[in-house]
């Protein structure tokens, strides 16, 4: 049995699901409603927010669900204790199929390692290994490089030293084509 999400509620799940500013035209498509409607669902949620620890973000076109001004002191130890721990697993991986791919999406990181990749590729993102570019194929995507951070934290001055970097490199051992422009 499906039960029916009032407006605000299907906006602030919408939002939260995709971790970045959402277009306003999207949402009307998502939300089936007018401009005019979507207006008044977002002044629902953000006075359903107020005194809570999120806030609604919104310009002329977009709108984001961020954590609300008066947490930030609580976000900065968050982010504090996260950069203090070692990098994991699902980071690493992620570190390696950017690193041996020379870039990659996060849809093809996430084919390659067969999870959802958000987590890594924030936390890589947030201690400055690697950085996301505008696609030059799909400008509707970013694709993930290494950083200069990133060669000096593996140990190398440049992406050829990595290990096996040739072998692997190889066209016919890429798990995922390169684009081409």
């Amino acid at each position: 049995m499906e039960t029916m999400l009032t407006p605000p509620a299907a906006l602030e799940a919408l939002l939260f699901a995709s971790g970045e500013p959402l277009s306003k035209k999207r949402l009307t498509e998502f939300l089936d409603i007018s401009p005019e409607q979507l207006a008044t669902v977002i002044e629902s949620l953000k006075h359903s927010l107020v005194d809570r620890g999120l806030a609604l973000v919104e310009t002329d076109t977009e709108v984001e669900l961020r954590t609300a001004p008066d947490a930030a002191e609580l976000v900065k130890k968050l982010r504090e204790d996260e950069l203090a721990r070692d990098l994991g697993k699902g980071s690493l991986e992620t570190l390696a199929v950017i690193a041996y791919q020379g870039g990659a999406s996060r849809s093809e990181i996430d084919w390659v390692r067969g999870v959802n990749s958000s987590a890594s590729l924030r936390t890589l993102l947030l201690r400055g290994l690697i950085e996301g570019r505008e696609d030059s194929i799909d400008k509707r995507r970013l694709r993930y490089s290494l950083t200069t951070e990133a060669y000096a934290h593996l140990g190398v001055t440049r992406e050829s030293d990595l290990p096996r970097f040739e072998e692997l490199r190889s066209s016919d051992k890429m798990p995922i084509a390169q684009p081409t422009e």
